[in-house]
């Protein structure tokens, strides 16, 4: 009989549509448990996730805290839609209202990022009455229509026949140039994207704080205050994606509070549902207000996952995992750093609280993908499961659910240490001869 992995992969491939039948490693493990920072494989194989189902599960798997409410709920009203009067979705929306940033206080509840990117654009658009978005390179926002024509990874724009109403900007990055210098340059691409399509066209920006699948790009703590002073002397509005950045996972509950700036627009997913399909974007008051034609998620904010957020509220709050995050985030970068010290294949570190990347260069500066897939596989046979990212698929990303622990961190980098020694002692794959 087949193995349970051949039947896994036989069902993929006979089955599923071709986006379905990728996955990392060459031989892949068979996930079929989950426990707080820990997965195990159908052997029984313990594994420490260090990718967090890429920034989801922010609580941990299988979280009893999170788990048991939502069961709960389940066994009570699994759904109704918005058009009955239930309590869970209005108390989750008035529970956000005290935790998002500045004068957000609304929320429109969908079941994923790309659908709560898809109606912040649309926000945009019924409030300024202006077409146009500009975002920003290597920027990635979703796969409906209009979040893969502001998305700006390659890979990632599938449709050939996106959107000619969105405009990309530079990045806050450039390999080998100061990080401040690539700011300017940035914000001067935005300048003059803004005066060629003209102010009266543009309704908003939308941009990651940090950007994840983009290869976890930090921008320089100044940077989104000039943004909004630029946006708002032309009355553009600014939507800020914290579909991967929010709920703790960088030191603060979103990301774009390390910057000092509140958005027009901020939307969120993944973490909020901890495993479960809920998303929203939140708005102020005057924004709000413009969203006034008929829309609704038939599925979004419905009791079980809105009560499933609100556990997810609750644990955040109760074991400080704010704190949590940056604490234990200046522990694994300063270690990352240090092998930095010595293996110069790791060409940059960066990033914030839980949420970190490792650019993997040769030493000629070409891009090493083939060394990242060296270093997953290594770590997954050394019980670590760690995700990969960026343009060119050379960043180690490290995105760990918030429950780990210093002695988790320490054995990540002990393993990684162990690994990059390996790969040292042939120089020539150092090199990109």
């Amino acid at each position: 009989m087949d193995s349970l992995k051949e039947q896994v992969i036989e069902n993929k491939q006979n089955y599923l549509c071709p986006p379905s039948w990728n996955h990392f490693y060459k031989e892949p493990p068979v996930i079929v448990k989950g426990e707080m920072q820990y997965l195990y494989d159908d052997t029984g194989k313990k594994y420490l996730d260090f990718f967090s189902g890429v920034s989801v599960m922010n609580c941990g798997h299988c979280n009893p805290e999170i788990i048991e409410p939502a069961i709960a709920q389940m066994r009570t009203l699994q759904h109704t839609s918005i058009i009955y009067l239930t309590e869970q979705m209005g108390e989750l929306a008035r529970r956000l209202s005290g935790l998002l940033p500045g004068d957000i206080c609304r929320s429109f509840f969908c079941c994923t990022g790309s659908e709560a990117n898809e109606t912040a654009l649309l926000m945009a658009r019924l409030y300024t009455g202006k077409k146009e978005f500009i975002a920003i390179k290597n920027g990635l926002h979703g796969r409906t229509h209009l979040t893969m024509s502001t998305t700006a990874i390659p890979m990632w724009r599938s449709d050939p026949y996106l959107s000619d109403a969105v405009h990309f900007a530079e990045n806050t990055f450039i390999y080998g140039e100061d990080i401040e210098t690539a700011a300017k340059k940035s914000l001067e691409s935005i300048r003059r994207i803004i005066e060629m399509r003209g102010k009266d066209n543009i309704a908003a920006l939308i941009m990651e704080p940090i950007q994840g699948n983009g290869g976890i790009i930090t921008p320089p703590p100044h940077y989104f205050k000039a943004l909004k002073a630029l946006l708002e002397a032309n009355d553009i509005l600014l939507i800020i994606d914290e579909v991967q950045t929010g709920f703790a996972r960088t030191g603060k509950l979103f990301a774009i509070s390390h910057y000092e700036v509140v958005p027009d627009i901020l939307t969120v997913a993944k973490a909020l549902g901890n495993g479960m399909p809920i998303s929203a974007a939140c708005t102020n008051e005057k924004i709000a207000m413009a969203f006034n034609k008929p829309s609704a998620s038939t599925l979004g904010g419905n009791p079980v996952c809105s009560t499933t957020a609100l556990a997810v509220l609750d644990y955040i709050e109760k074991y400080d995992l704010c704190q949590r995050a940056e604490t234990l985030g200046k522990q694994l970068m300063q270690g990352l750093k240090l092998l930095q010290e010595k293996y110069p294949i790791l060409a940059d570190v960066r990033g914030m609280g839980l949420m970190v990347g490792v650019e993997v260069r040769h030493l000629n500066g070409m891009a090493a993908p083939e060394l990242v897939d060296d270093i997953l596989e290594a770590l997954k046979e050394c019980g670590i499961i760690l995700g990969k990212n960026g343009l060119e698929r050379n960043v180690l990303a490290f995105q760990p659910p918030l429950v780990i622990t210093p002695e988790n961190v320490k054995d990540l980098l002990d393993a990684l240490d162990s690994i990059l020694a390996g790969i040292a002692i042939n120089k020539a794959a150092l090199y990109n001869d």
